[in-house]
Parts: structure tokens; C-alpha cells; sequence
């Protein structure tokens, strides 16, 4: 399907790639800079900014996810015609991109250009018609969350709505792609996708009882409920559901949950409640460690190029978090203890 050549070519940018990236032992360094300025240094060498730490801020979030945009564009385009799967992963950055032009459109925030990343060919937004959200989308996938006159009639109390069909249409795509692919390429990518999707939908679950107290049966209808085919596995949803209803002041309920050991443990002789951010950062650590164990295991198979961006992706997240961490007077030793990176 994609030639040895191609594959081999990929693997070995890759590789690089990932040996220079802040992942594993090589993120340890973060926890000496407790400046903006200092992370600056550390990540971009020469090519940092003398900037006011009020203006690197955004200015460094920015070239942040450029840099990790650019490495996977570039691992990627070995490919003559890169597969689906792998486009969509890079894509990923697009939909978050919309999420935060919808977020700024439906709150009335126009006036200010948001930031978009750097597709380059696989861009699929017309940012050119900000802040006309309905003609950036038109005649695009994006297209379905207009109704029949072409309006975003949604108004800023649907956005948790809006995102939740973002996010079916995201990992619907990504998972029919992943099934077009021979199943030796796809062994590895196919369990982290569905353990993602559960995970995501779990995390959905704790963050919208626990801050919004939203009904279960509203709630319900915001999981992410990816079409699985014949796949023979539970619902991605299962998980969710199940947590719909456990009590969020009790961990012991939790006991028989698939993913209880990602919650926060108990502390003698204080009362439990359930800490939806401690779950997602657990989820997603347990998410890059298995990406990390599998980038080497099928040296040229789509798995490992799956692996790749996913790690990635990860370092992203933990460059802005430690650049938004510092903004907000952390010291990057604190955001990486936060995340329990190291290793």
C-alpha cells in the first residue's frame, strides 16, 4: 500500500526527530527554567525571542505548536500520498483551531484574528474569511454544523454541544480511516484510538458533573459515540455511562471502574471528591507512555508513525502547560511534577 522506501525514509526523520524532542528523559531540563524567557532559550536555542514576558507568552504558545505542526508535516510528507489516518492526527491542531474560533464567534470576541496553526496543503479553513465563522466553514466538512441557510444560529450556551460534534466527527473520521488500513499496520494505533476515545468520554463525563452538574440525561448526549462497526468491542461509551451514575463524594463505588486507578487517591481524614483534572492528566500520561513503549516495536508500520505524532503532541501540551504554567508564576518544576513527565 505505501512503499518500504517511503516508510523507511519516514521512520528514520522520525526517529531524529524525537531523539531532539522534550520527551522521556530529555523533558527533565524543563524544570530548570523559571523564566518565560529561560523556557524560550531551552526550546528554541538561537531562535528565541527578547521579548516582555506579557508578549512572549502568546508569542511562544504560538511558535510552540508551529514547531510541533512542522515536525509532523515533515515526517508525514515523505509519504507521495500520506496516508489518511496520518493526516487527520496532524489535522487534530485544525480542529482545535475551530473550537477556539467558535468559542470567540458565538461570545461575540470578533475583533481580535485568533491564532491558526500552519497546515500548509492540508489546511481545510478558509481563515481568510475570519470573522465570517459561517463562510469559513461552508462547503467544507466543517459544513454540517451550519443549519439549512448556511447560519451558526447556536448562541455561546451551546458551545459544549457544538464541541462534542466536533469531537464524533474528529475521531469518527480517524477511526474509518484507521479501518481502511491492513490490520498488521494498524494493531497498535487501533487500541490507543479506542482507549483515547473512552478516555475522553470519561474525562467529558467528570468535568461536566463536577463543574456544571449537568443531568444525566443531558449528559449522555454529549459522548463522544464513534460508529465502531464490527469491531466486537463495548461501546467507546460504555465507560462513560457507567460513570454517569457513580457517586462523585465516594471513591469506593469507583473500585470495580475501568479506569478508577486514574482517579485521585483518598487522603486519611479527608473527604473524597472526585478531581476531573487529576484524571485527564493521569489519562493522558497513561496515553503517552504506551505511545512511547510502541514508537520502536514495528519499526515501519503505520503504528509507529501513529506513535510519533502522538509523542508529539504530548510535548506540545507539556511546552505550553509549563509556558502557561510560568505565566501564571509556576515554576516549570512544578508543571512537570504536576504531569509526572519525567522518565
Amino acid at each position: 500500500m505505501f512503499q518500504t522506501g517511503e516508510r523507511a525514509y519516514a521512520y528514520a526523520k522520525a526517529c531524529g526527530v524525537i531523539g531532539k524532542s522534550f520527551i522521556g528523559k530529555r523533558a527533565l531540563p524543563l524544570r530548570s527554567a523559571d523564566r518565560l524567557s529561560a523556557l524560550d532559550r531551552l526550546v528554541f536555542g538561537g531562535g528565541s525571542r527578547d521579548l516582555p514576558e506579557r508578549e512572549l507568552l502568546p508569542d511562544l504558545e504560538t511558535r510552540i505548536a508551529l514547531r510541533a505542526v512542522s515536525a509532523i508535516r515533515a515526517v508525514i510528507s515523505c509519504f507521495r500520498s500520506p496516508p489518511e489516518a496520518l493526516v487527520l492526527l496532524l489535522r487534530a491542531a485544525e480542529y482545535n483551531d475551530l473550537r477556539n474560533c467558535i468559542a470567540a464567534f458565538l461570545a461575540g470576541e470578533t475583533a481580535k484574528t485568533p491564532r491558526f496553526t500552519d497546515m500548509g496543503p492540508f489546511r481545510v479553513l478558509k481563515i481568510d474569511k475570519w470573522p465570517d465563522l459561517p463562510a469559513m466553514i461552508a462547503d467544507t466538512e466543517f459544513a454540517f454544523l451550519l443549519d439549512k441557510d448556511g447560519k451558526l444560529t447556536r448562541t455561546a450556551s451551546d458551545a459544549t454541544a457544538l464541541q462534542s460534534a466536533l469531537d464524533l466527527r474528529y475521531y469518527t473520521a480517524l477511526w474509518q480511516a484507521l479501518q481502511k488500513l491492513p490490520r498488521r499496520d494498524r494493531r497498535v494505533s487501533q487500541d490507543l484510538l479506542a482507549k483515547e476515545i473512552s478516555l475522553l468520554n470519561a474525562a467529558w463525563v467528570l468535568r461536566l458533573r463536577t463543574y456544571y452538574e449537568m443531568e444525566v440525561a443531558e449528559l449522555a448526549k454529549l459522548l463522544c459515540r464513534v460508529p465502531e462497526g464490527a469491531s466486537g468491542r463495548k461501546s467507546f461509551a460504555a465507560e462513560a455511562e457507567a460513570a454517569l451514575v457513580l457517586p462523585l463524594d465516594s471513591r469506593q463505588p469507583w473500585a470495580a471502574w475501568r479506569w478508577q486507578g486514574f482517579l485521585n487517591a483518598e487522603t486519611p481524614g479527608e473527604a473524597w471528591a472526585a478531581d476531573p483534572r487529576f484524571f485527564q492528566n493521569a489519562a493522558a500520561r497513561y496515553l503517552y507512555r504506551q505511545a512511547r513503549r510502541a514508537f520502536h516495536v514495528h519499526p515501519l508500520s503505520m503504528d509507529t508513525f501513529f506513535c510519533f505524532i502522538k509523542l508529539k503532541q504530548f510535548e506540545e501540551d507539556l511546552l505550553t502547560s509549563s509556558a502557561e504554567g510560568l505565566g501564571l508564576g509556576l515554576s516549570s518544576a512544578e508543571v512537570s511534577a504536576l504531569l509526572e513527565v519525567q522518565g
